[in-house]
């Protein structure tokens, strides 16, 4: 937790609905969340990075700092909205080869909560792939919330604040037994 409230990284993935995660931004800061939105490196085409930077007051975060950068404060939770396809099988299967994909790799393992909204089409919401690995996901407890649906998935708004809901109401996991 940062000194002036929760930390929610909201991880942003270049699909189209990315263009408006300023506005889940806004909600959660209305929450009191502080909020440090974290791009895979093709979102930042689809993000508008300046007005981001300025409503949260944190630069966006897109690539893994350089030895003699601080280390960021740990989130208390995680958005990852809008997640796409890749993002979500890479996510299920550990790969962690973008920054954004390894802070999920490490956030179960941390105990920290994390809500993935995904924006599939259906085409690739049906493929097995996919659905093996929505199940692998939430078989470790992360909370994958139904993909808004159609060949081109438009935001309404209520998916917004549905993964805001979700991750509010969420409780720190429990660390994994090593034994």
């Amino acid at each position: 937790m940062t000194e002036s409230g929760r930390l929610l990284y909201v991880i942003v993935c270049a699909a189209g609905a990315a263009r408006d995660v300023g506005r889940l931004v806004a909600l959660a800061l209305d929450e009191g969340w502080v909020v440090q939105v974290v791009a895979t490196p093709s979102a930042l085409d689809f993000i508008d990075v300046p007005a981001l930077e300025r409503q949260t007051g944190r630069p966006v975060r897109s690539r893994y700092r350089r030895p003699d950068e601080p280390k960021p404060p740990r989130a208390d939770a995680i958005i990852v909205a809008p997640a796409t396809y890749n993002t979500v099988n890479k996510f299920a299967q550990g790969i962690a080869d973008t920054y954004a994909l390894g802070l999920l790799a490490e956030a179960s393992g941390l105990g920290i909560p994390v809500v993935v909204l995904p924006f599939v089409n259906d085409a690739l919401a049906t493929r097995a792939p996919f659905r093996r690995s929505v199940e692998s996901l939430r078989a470790e407890g992360v909370r994958v919330l139904p993909s808004p649906s159609g060949p081109d998935p438009a935001d309404t708004g209520d998916e917004w604040a549905l993964a805001l809901q979700e991750i509010s109401g969420k409780q720190a996991y429990p660390r994994p037994n090593r034994q």
